[in-house]
């Protein structure tokens, strides 16, 4: 496979991770708080809030798997039962910063991130970047449809700023 290493698909590639971040956080800073400790339907254990905290402490996760032995710094996790909206938001952008350095590692080592001992995705950085946007737009389309579940219908310019991109690379 070619991998891009050139410092302008490198800037591309970080520039494309940070507006996923920009729009996850615009997801959770527009959740309803009146829905963040329900009970998601049919996984009464588990709750919005903890699928929001998934996000970040995933991400947490990675950076300690492929990135700690690198001298990349490790955010703190949050505790998924517990944690406010507000510490989300205070959190999100340390995670994401852990990922930008895992991207930088991987376009200095040639387009490749280190390995983790487990490991379910190629090292390249295309797949990398690839695999981490998927899983969150995963989990946002999880919060939105519970959101309708619940009856905390999000408003259509929550929903439609979801997939204005264009406008979150600019936030």
């Amino acid at each position: 496979m070619n991998v891009p290493t050139d410092p302008e698909t490198g800037r591309s590639l970080i520039a494309a991770w940070r507006t996923n971040n920009r729009v996850t956080m615009f997801l959770i800073e527009n959740l309803p708080p009146a829905m963040w400790s329900k009970a998601v339907p049919g996984v009464p254990r588990r709750t919005v809030r903890m699928i929001a905290a998934h996000i970040h402490n995933a991400r947490c996760m990675w950076i300690k798997m492929m990135g700690a032995r690198h001298g990349i710094a490790v955010p703190r996790t949050v505790d998924p039962r517990r944690v406010r909206a507000s510490e989300l938001l205070r959190g999100l952008p340390r995670s994401s910063d852990g990922i930008i350095r895992l991207l930088q590692l991987g376009i200095a080592q040639g387009g490749v991130v280190p390995r983790a001992a487990w490991q379910n995705f190629p090292t390249d950085l295309v797949h990398f970047l690839n695999y981490f946007v998927a899983h969150e737009a995963h989990h946002r389309g999880q919060l939105c449809m519970l959101a309708r579940q619940m009856g905390h219908r999000l408003p259509v310019g929550v929903t439609a700023g979801l997939w204005q991109w264009s406008k979150r690379a600019r936030e």
